[in-house]
């Protein structure tokens, strides 16, 4: 095992035998850690943050929590680490993308 690999098992929440069988398990158990939601749809612009810009714009998610949730999305290849801050990847914005409906949906709710 690779020092990637390493990191990724190690940031990864250990899966439950069900998301081991099932994909999407595993992605709803990983969308449904503290702040995991809010990163996402704060990078759903596509626009660069940094930690601290982050950090803002999540209410002050608490550091500890906001890094951990980073390096969990980084190993799942859902966020990146650019050179302007943290953004989406390919697969991250595909994932955003089919969120939206649910949003959507979510407004009309609430109204």
């Amino acid at each position: 095992m690779d020092n990637n690999e390493e990191e990724a098992s190690a940031s990864q929440p250990a899966p439950t035998a069900a998301a081991a069988r099932r994909p999407i398990m595993r992605l709803l158990e990983q969308l449904g850690r503290k702040g995991t939601l809010r990163i996402l749809w704060e990078l759903r612009d596509g626009v660069p943050q940094s930690f601290r810009a982050l950090r803002t714009s999540t209410e002050d998610m608490s550091p500890s929590v906001l890094n951990d949730r980073l390096k969990e999305l980084r190993a799942a290849g859902i966020v990146e680490l650019s050179g302007a801050g943290y953004v989406l990847t390919e697969a991250g914005g595909e994932l955003v993308k089919r969120l939206t409906p649910l949003n959507q949906w979510a407004n009309r709710w609430f109204e």
